[in-house]
């Protein structure tokens, strides 16, 4: 199951393809130890698979051990998943009844999920999302982006002094400005003349 990397991206894809796969496995809670010393340790031995796992070593010992906690432990794994989907539900359902009102549940939940519209759900509700496993997570759809400050209305239009302004503020927000620009260019230029 160990995806071979060749670059940030399918590391970063890799990591996250294990770290999903290992979580649907052992996700135990709290609930399921006696001492928070105990849940500790398991949620440290989790982690030490976890990167092992992503860093390739012994990757044939770890498999075993999962295999092996998989068999023993299945039951436990389906409540667990069963009672995610559960929640998730319930936070759908509470979505749908208070739009205006997602609780901290519901944006944590749909935060990684993206904005998208689905059908039949109206602007500003949660909408289930496909996720591997078979489970799905609530996401905000059909939310349009709301500035913040200055003019509520946005620039529209393609003329010049439009595009100028749009430019401008663009490179504003990503903290840029033109004389940022000609100031590094001059030292670029400038650092290359040896005295």
């Amino acid at each position: 199951m160990v995806v071979a990397s060749g670059g940030g991206w399918n590391a970063w894809a890799k990591e996250m393809t294990i770290r999903r796969r290992i979580t649907s496995i052992f996700n135990k809670t709290r609930e399921h130890f006696p001492s928070l010393k105990d849940y500790n340790d398991y949620l440290e031995e989790v982690e030490d698979m976890t990167f092992n796992l992503i860093e390739g070593i012994d990757v044939e010992v770890i498999e075993a051990k999962i295999a092996r906690y998989q068999q023993e432990n299945a039951e436990q794994i389906y409540l667990s998943r069963a009672k995610r989907a559960e929640d998730l539900a319930a936070a759908l359902k509470a979505s749908r009844m208070n739009p205006g009102k997602a609780g901290a549940n519901d944006t944590a939940a749909g935060s990684s999920q993206g904005i998208s519209s689905g059908a039949g759900v109206q602007e500003g509700q949660y909408a289930p999302a496909a996720v591997p496993g078979g489970l799905a997570q609530p996401r905000p759809t059909g939310m349009a982006p709301q500035p913040i400050g200055g003019s509520s209305v946005p620039l529209q239009g393609d003329d010049e002094e439009t595009m100028r302004l749009r430019a401008e503020r663009g490179a504003r927000a990503g903290g840029w400005s033109i004389e940022m620009c000609k100031r590094r260019a001059l030292q670029e230029a400038f650092s290359t003349i040896f005295v």
